[in-house]
């Protein structure tokens, strides 16, 4: 019976079986790109949102904040027209989620290789992108998942 408990040794298997580390150099380097990548992930959920917020003041009828987090299913394709919208925003926000998507999975499977500095690596990633990207977005009023994966 395997047990699935967090390690700490600079051998690790990180996605895919090439990409193993043995030395204390490609474990290093392996962890900042686990870092960079989190920093990423939050960079382009800044974009996303930036985004989100462009198309939905293009939308007329917009939800109020507290519609779109309270009840979702509720609203209307398009923020209650009967019409959807397709602007170049709404667009790039899709696509934005769909890259943020396979990142933040990616992450999670990363972080699913229990070592310890990986995980480490990737929340301060997340932290760190957090800091300088999220932190002090516009969109308060939108909700937020701390869910890498999300």
């Amino acid at each position: 019976m395997m047990h699935m408990t967090f390690y700490w040794s600079r051998e690790v298997t990180i996605l895919v079986n090439s990409w193993h580390t043995k030395t204390w150099l490609s474990y290093s380097l392996s962890l900042l790109a686990c870092l960079l990548a989190s920093i990423l992930y939050q960079y382009l959920e800044n974009r996303r949102m930036r985004l989100k917020l462009i198309s939905a003041g293009s939308v007329k009828g917009k939800p109020s904040p507290s519609a779109t987090t309270d009840e979702p299913l509720l609203q209307k394709m398009g923020g209650g027209g009967g019409k959807v919208r397709w602007s170049a925003a709404r667009v790039g926000e899709a696509v934005l989620f769909g890259i943020n998507s396979g990142i933040g999975y990616l992450l999670m499977l990363v972080v699913m290789s229990f070592n310890g500095g990986v995980f480490l690596a990737v929340v301060l990633g997340l932290s760190i992108g957090y800091l300088l990207f999220r932190s002090e977005d516009q969109n308060s009023t939108i909700l937020e998942n701390p869910c890498a994966c999300a």
